[in-house]
């Protein structure tokens, strides 16, 4: 949970923040959402493809900026250690509001997901601890330790982000890790993908649609730039098939991907680590922590805000109005009561997976919890099943996910040291990470389909 403390990580509980460092902190991420969305989405030519530069990109990359030029800007805009540490503390109720709207668009395709066959539901198991075989153990020999962890567990989406934020905090190093990993890919995930995913089609080992199957990585970017390398080298008969088994696979990596993750993924890599991190990581420095003699220099105390419910129900409304804004200036979708009543749904089934968590006696995430309740009101049979998945529906997931970097940017500031130590390691790890899980559900689509080549 999120008061758990790792072995090499510990926390102390912050002063608590004014409600006026507060106002400005949602002022600022207001501020932050608003620009994000207002520039929108850039398209880079890459040769035959493109990349696109989605709104949450520039909310994380605006508030790291204005985190990092702080100490230089007039006090209004300042973001001191302690609201950093704020911003730390809302970002999982930000990302419990993502999970809902996930939970509410996946209960609809359970159908179509129950009939997709064994090669597709089984590559899964390629997604998902393809990242932890090809990335933890070159993340163990340059010298990244916890950190690891959340770095190589899963290609760092939001859910991710969501079971370590819960689990560790995002100020542990494993939440130093999936931040770090979910940065790089984003920002370069793209353009790798899509060379890996070309040159392996090119060598004409594997069947087009196992490597169409391997493209579903779970990020929608990253799948369209695999799929679109593969399609270039096919018929276009065999195109069109590469697009519809990535966009299928794509569809079971996210819709499964919360429970894989938290189930099986985050627990395999953690048990991984304890046994390889003293044979790969002996007598390694540990590249997130400066070479010092004194041990708590090296392992800087963390201080840990806390947030009362009430607080928590009134950001979680805060959030959800961020999301509207967001929706309406990308999407082009008007706040209209429809609209506003599908963000009263989302937040309703957050409020009710958070009193299932606290009734159970925290057993078990709350993100579960929240997804569970999102995919059981769109589930086809539940009643009214239709009417929410269309009043939910009007909300574009990526338009909640803005908020979510934004808060996270915001926070990103005093761990920029760390990550300034991880350097060009933590982008080589994302890159193994993310050719894992490519190649991990190749070869076992493969190894199902059972299909001639050609």
């Amino acid at each position: 949970m999120a008061g758990e403390l790792s072995a090499t990580n510990t926390r102390s509980v912050a002063p608590p923040v004014s409600a006026g460092g507060k106002l400005t902190l949602f002022l600022l991420a207001l501020v932050i959402v608003v620009i994000a969305e207002a520039i929108g989405n850039v398209s880079i030519p890459v040769g035959a493809g493109k990349i696109v530069l989605l709104p949450l990109l520039w909310a994380l990359l605006l508030g790291g900026a204005l985190g990092l030029m702080s100490p230089r800007l007039p006090a209004p805009l300042r973001l001191s250690g302690a609201l950093q540490n704020a911003a730390g503390a809302y970002l999982q109720p930000a990302l419990l509001i993502f999970i809902a709207k996930l939970g509410l668009l996946v209960g609809g395709s359970l159908p179509k997901i129950l009939a997709s066959g064994w090669a597709l539901a089984f590559q899964e198991f390629g997604h998902f601890f393809g990242t932890m075989v090809f990335g933890l153990p070159v993340a163990l020999l340059l010298g990244i330790k916890r950190e690891a962890i959340g770095a190589t567990f899963s290609v760092g989406r939001e859910p991710s982000l969501a079971i370590i934020g819960e689990r560790y905090g995002m100020d542990s190093p494993e939440g130093r890790g999936v931040l770090a990993e979910y940065l790089t890919g984003t920002v370069f995930g793209a353009v790798f993908i899509a060379l890996l995913a070309g040159l392996i089609t090119s060598l004409g080992v594997f069947n087009p649609l196992a490597l169409a199957m391997g493209a579903g990585v779970g990020s929608g970017s990253m799948m369209a730039a695999a799929s679109g390398a593969i399609a270039a080298q096919q018929t276009p008969e065999i195109a069109k098939d590469v697009a519809t088994f990535a966009a299928a696979s794509n569809l079971v990596t996210t819709t499964i991907g919360t429970y894989f993750t938290l189930f099986l993924s985050l627990p395999f890599t953690i048990w991984a680590y304890g046994k390889l991190e003293p044979i790969l990581g002996r007598n390694r420095p540990d590249a997130a922590r400066p070479a010092v003699a004194d041990p708590q220099a090296a392992a800087p105390a963390h201080q840990e805000v806390r947030i009362g419910l009430a607080e928590t129900v009134l950001a979680w409304l805060l959030i959800g109005a961020y999301g509207l804004i967001g929706n309406w200036l990308t999407y082009g979708v008007v706040p209209d009561a429809s609209v506003v009543a599908g963000m009263a749904i989302i937040i309703g089934t957050v409020l009710a997976g958070w009193g299932l968590y606290l009734l159970l006696g925290r057993r078990l995430p709350a993100v579960l919890w929240v997804s569970i309740i999102g995919m059981a009101l769109t589930y086809p049979g539940t009643p009214y099943a239709a009417e929410i998945a269309a009043l939910t529906g009007k909300l574009n997931f990526l338009a909640l996910a803005t908020p979510i970097l934004t808060f996270a940017g915001l926070s990103v500031a005093k761990d920029v040291p760390a990550f300034r130590r991880l350097g060009w390691r933590i982008v080589v790890v994302s890159f193994m990470a993310n050719a894992g899980t490519f190649l991990g559900a190749v070869l076992i689509a493969q190894f199902f389909m059972h299909a001639p080549l050609g």
